[in-house]
């Protein structure tokens, strides 16, 4: 189905706002921006989007912002996203820059940041709570099947079961791999990718494909 085409100018004021409000990191409010308030992703194509973007060189806010701007406005959409996500950033960051300079030392900007760190880090973790509950959520391609033979219904449906339940387990046990690795064993984020991306590309691709 064709996607509906969203302006230059909408794109260029959202991914706008959507950078402005990015303290400490986009990615909470891009999901809130492009899932809940314009509905231009659903949450499984936000996590399927933000995948892509964080293989891809260069900053992953950025690629995304390219992908859903091409997506729905061609490449002149995905070069407003992008400036939209950068412009006015950068002058901000500049004059933060200057302001830093003079700052840093002192103990109410110390104890502002260290206050602004901690909700940061919720904000994030909020975001990825969503996106793990959106991914498991999202209906596997053999809950669409219905089985046509009565007598051979029950067998098909307990496959079906059967066939969810373990991509399920092992989408949440690759979750928390990467987790672990990143987190908590502080292993290099390319080893992670590097280790975990193929083993979910083989058994989603070829041992659970749709058929």
């Amino acid at each position: 189905m064709q996607e509906a085409r969203v302006g230059c100018w909408a794109l260029f004021k959202v991914f706008s706002h959507m950078a402005l409000q990015g303290f400490g990191g986009v990615l909470p409010f891009a999901y809130r921006h492009l899932v809940e308030r314009t509905k231009w992703l659903t949450a499984s194509e936000f996590s399927q989007l933000l995948s892509i973007a964080q293989l891809l060189p260069g900053p992953t806010i950025c690629n995304l912002a390219v992908m859903v701007g091409q997506r729905y406005a061609g490449v002149a959409g995905g070069l407003s996203a992008l400036a939209g996500m950068l412009i006015a950033p950068f002058f901000i960051v500049i004059a933060m820059g200057v302001a830093y300079q003079g700052l840093v030392h002192h103990p109410i900007f110390v104890n502002a940041m260290r206050g602004m760190s901690a909700a940061a880090s919720g904000l994030i973790l909020a975001t990825a709570l969503k996106l793990a509950l959106g991914m498991l959520r999202s209906p596997a391609p053999e809950q669409a099947v219905v089985p046509a033979a009565e007598g051979s219904a029950n067998a098909e449906a307990l496959d079906v079961a059967r066939t969810v339940f373990w991509r399920r387990v092992v989408q949440v046990a690759l979750l928390v791999a990467a987790f672990i690795g990143l987190g908590v064993a502080k292993v290099g984020l390319i080893t992670v990718v590097a280790t975990l991306v193929p083993i979910g590309f083989l058994l989603f691709a070829f041992v659970w494909r749709k058929p």
